[in-house]
């Protein structure tokens, strides 16, 4: 498995490209705007998307995402249905913040415990909410590897001021569902640098040990 990053929207948010280096097909996971962008990225990197994955229902994670599906004839899964309301709302919610958005229907709404494949890939669904209700994380076993959207951070965690978010929803799921992944699983966050659970564990002032004590 490999994996790039190109961050996409004035929010610079971190859409990801994953590959089975095996087969070289694979994924977009949040491709938010910035089309040509990730086209251009796609293009270079000699793979064949499948199709796209989506961890929650923010404008900035998926707010192109239908338009891309429908460019390209791939199909979308992901997130959990409790994000439904966030995508029905991505037009208005655009043209709030003056991004380009369309509502869309996935081809497979995500539930905890659910796997997805990219080419000879297995990622595994662990439904987190907190950040939004129906915010899912995709996990690869065999690589220590996972994409956590904005539920986790390198040095903070997902906002949870938003239309039905949890602050204790969320650091249940962190410390609950993340944490015994392992320390030493890599993740790509929705924004900002990588980093790797046991480093959070470590220094994360919302979430690490000491902080939860």
């Amino acid at each position: 498995m490999k994996a790039g990053i190109i961050p996409v929207t004035p929010l610079q948010q971190n859409c990801s490209l994953i590959w089975c280096t095996r087969t070289m097909r694979g994924a977009l996971v949040d491709p938010g705007g910035d089309l040509p962008k990730l086209k251009a990225a796609v293009a270079n990197s000699g793979v064949t998307l499948e199709k796209i994955l989506i961890t929650h229902g923010h404008l900035d994670h998926c707010g192109q995402a239908g338009v891309l599906a429908a460019e390209l004839g791939l199909p979308i899964e992901g997130p959990h249905e409790a994000d439904r309301f966030w995508i029905d709302r991505l037009s208005e919610d655009g043209g709030r913040w003056g991004l380009e958005a369309a509502r869309f229907e996935p081809d497979r709404w995500l539930a905890d415990g659910d796997t997805v494949t990219v080419g000879e890939l297995t990622l595994e669904v662990l439904h987190c909410p907190g950040h939004t209700p129906g915010h899912v994380v995709f996990f690869h076993r065999p690589s220590r590897f996972a994409i956590v959207g904005d539920v986790l951070f390198a040095g903070s965690i997902g906002r949870t001021d938003f239309p039905l978010g949890n602050h204790q929803d969320l650091i249940a799921a962190i410390t609950g569902k993340l944490w015994p992944l392992g320390d030493d699983v890599t993740f790509i966050p929705g924004h900002g640098p990588t980093s790797t659970f046991g480093r959070e564990r470590k220094t994360n002032a919302f979430v690490s040990d000491a902080a939860l004590a």
